[in-house]
């Protein structure tokens, strides 16, 4: 039953982002581009997420448990250091350069624009260089 809940809300997830624009490279560019034509529709889209999310995580807080009886864990450091800051900037630089996040890769390559592949690739790759630069 988990599985079918994920593969529906994460149906939903990539619905809202065709929808939204939010998988649209081209939009997104738009919406980083401050200093050009900057594009504000997306961020309509962000404080509309943040709205939603907002309730559930309240209620995650008071009570971490799913309704399947799995624990919540939210996250606890609230320190901001280097790693987070160097992260938080290449991230950034990677979003801004491709137009592409985490998320809208997958829906971009499940609607057929093949180039995303590259992104998803590229963002593999930076998860296995991470991993073997944080295991030493």
């Amino acid at each position: 039953m988990k599985n079918i809940l994920a593969l529906l809300f994460g149906g939903l997830f990539s619905l809202g982002l065709m929808i939204s624009g939010m998988s649209d490279p081209q939009k997104v560019i738009g919406f980083l581009d401050l200093f050009g034509q900057w594009d504000p529709s997306l961020a309509f889209v962000m404080i509309g997420a943040i709205a939603v999310a907002f309730i559930p995580f309240q209620w995650a807080k008071r009570k971490p448990e799913t309704i399947f009886h799995e624990k919540i864990i939210l996250p606890e450091n609230r320190q901001i250091d280097a790693k987070l800051i160097s992260g938080a900037l290449i991230f950034g630089m990677g979003w801004g350069l491709a137009g592409i996040c985490p998320a809208p890769a997958f829906t971009l390559i499940g609607i057929g624009y093949y180039q995303a592949a590259y992104f998803v690739l590229a963002m593999f790759a930076g998860v296995i260089l991470h991993k073997k630069t944080m295991e030493r």
